[in-house]
């Protein structure tokens, strides 16, 4: 299992909007078609990767016992998108565990019983065809690729409404600092409108073409 990333990386990034992140990240922020399964899921937390292939799971069960309180479990379903990996059962184990939440690069089933446990979760929607034990293998704890984005085992997990991000431990805190810093000047802007000052005032002018 990879080393915990240490509480205040996990704390501040929690504050933190995807959104935010996507002012200024040109990578870790998954696709778009990977959404929560409810409105105001938020998740944030040390990443556990698994890789599954196809229709089989079975890797994934091992893998429930492993996990600790607060991981964000991130399944690469090797470009499957017929199979539904996580359902209920699974849902209510990895709730059981303490985990933050699931995302996963496929469908899931039982959309209700997942939805019942409390347990976050993004996906790319529902499938009723689901995974099953057959042995075929996968990857625990190596580096996926979920979203379009590479997700390392020991790095954090954000996921909320807009979407999901896969930060760096390395580059967690400027993440963090930058992000507050954006907070406060939204919180300027914000103040200015409601003063009847208009937003091109408000803004920076962009740069000049051609200027370094």
């Amino acid at each position: 299992m990879p080393q915990r990333a240490a509480n205040h990386l996990v704390s501040g990034l929690s504050r933190v909007e995807t959104s935010t992140l996507g002012h200024w990240r040109l990578w870790g922020l998954c696709d778009p078609g990977l959404r929560p399964l409810a409105p105001q899921m938020k998740a944030c937390g040390t990443i556990v990767t698994l890789a599954l292939p196809g229709p089989d799971g079975a890797l994934l069960h091992e893998a429930l016992s492993h996990l600790r309180h607060g991981d964000v479990l991130v399944i690469d379903r090797l470009g499957d998108l017929r199979h539904a990996a996580v359902g209920g059962i699974v849902a209510a184990a990895a709730k059981l565990r303490g985990i933050a939440g699931i995302v996963v690069d496929g469908p899931v089933a039982d959309l209700e019983e997942v939805l019942a446990t409390g347990l976050p979760v993004w996906a790319r929607g529902v499938s009723a065809r689901t995974t099953r034990r057959l042995g075929l293998g996968g990857r625990f704890n190596a580096p996926v690729s979920v979203g379009g984005a590479v997700a390392r085992p020991g790095d954090i997990a954000l996921c909320d409404g807009d979407g999901v991000a896969f930060v760096s431990t390395q580059e967690a805190a400027a993440d963090i600092d930058r992000a507050e810093a954006a907070a406060r000047r939204e919180t300027l802007i914000r103040e200015g409108l409601s003063k009847g000052i208009a937003l091109e005032d408000l803004l920076p002018p962009p740069p000049l073409a051609g200027s370094r």
